[in-house]
């Protein structure tokens, strides 16, 4: 990994009214790295990353991607920078088979700089580039499945479609909002080596999750929240050994489980 970061964050605060939800967080993501971000319910962790993506403004603080302020800018600039997340409660357009929910971000700006699709380009039209995407995270090409409503499909493709839309305008940050939530354990098992690839084509990812067990399994580095403010960061093991984290989740379902996960 580069020892330059490709995110800086620097004293992120956010209240809502007199509620801090964020307390001065501060930490970098580097390229090609898998950050997970842990906490216990309302410790911030989602209200993190609205924050870095634009889609809640910040009351004080900075983020920085590939070194440019990004603090300010609205969802859709830092999207067309290369920023793109998904969302823990799923957003795809119900009303649109799978693959026409793909077509809608081929069509945004930073599509269209980086798409094989334009011109004559290897990938076709946006119709087969939309299907292209979905067989990459795994929608079966010769089914029925990507011409479904989307609004027909369950929980663990619509997980997949949120990546998939996100890998649509070819991204270089990924910020996954519980991805693994809601998922069988088969479907995780079969979740966790798309991650993996990801991270394998250059992808860097921030992870909040609360499946600790599979977010040790793909993360280089775990920060933990707590009440806004950040906890403790390192690798999975020396983030679970910490007095605080454990203080932290003392009796929640979450390090029951992982305290078994080794």
């Amino acid at each position: 990994m580069s020892e330059k970061p490709i995110l800086e964050a620097r004293e992120l605060t956010k209240a809502f009214g007199g509620i801090l939800a964020l307390n001065r967080v501060s930490f970098d993501v580097y390229p090609g790295e898998i950050l997970g971000i842990i906490g216990p319910n309302g410790s911030g962790k989602t209200t993190l990353v609205n924050c870095i993506t634009g889609f809640v403004k910040m009351t004080s603080g900075n983020v920085r991607f590939k070194g440019k302020d990004i603090t300010r800018k609205p969802a859709h600039k830092i999207a067309d920078m290369g920023v793109t997340r998904t969302f823990q409660i799923m957003r795809p357009y119900y009303s649109l088979p799978a693959y026409k929910n793909l077509v809608i971000p081929l069509f945004s700006p930073r599509a269209r700089r980086t798409g094989g699709w334009r011109g004559g380009g290897k990938l076709g039209d946006r119709n087969t580039v939309g299907i292209d995407i979905l067989e990459e995270i795994g929608f079966e090409r010769d089914s029925y499945v990507p011409y479904k409503m989307a609004s027909t499909l369950p929980t663990g493709y619509l997980k997949r479609l949120e990546l998939a839309r996100c890998l649509a305008v070819k991204p270089e940050l990924i910020l996954c909002d519980e991805v693994f939530s809601g998922l069988s354990m088969s479907e995780i098992a079969s979740m966790v080596p798309l991650i993996e690839r990801l991270q394998m084509d250059g992808i860097t990812l921030i992870m909040i999750e609360h499946r600790l067990r599979e977010l040790f399994r793909v993360a280089n580095r775990v920060m933990v929240l707590n009440f806004g403010e950040k906890l403790v960061e390192g690798t999975s093991d020396e983030v679970m050994a910490d007095k605080s984290v454990k203080e932290a989740y003392f009796g929640s379902e979450e390090v029951e489980e992982v305290m078994t996960y080794a």
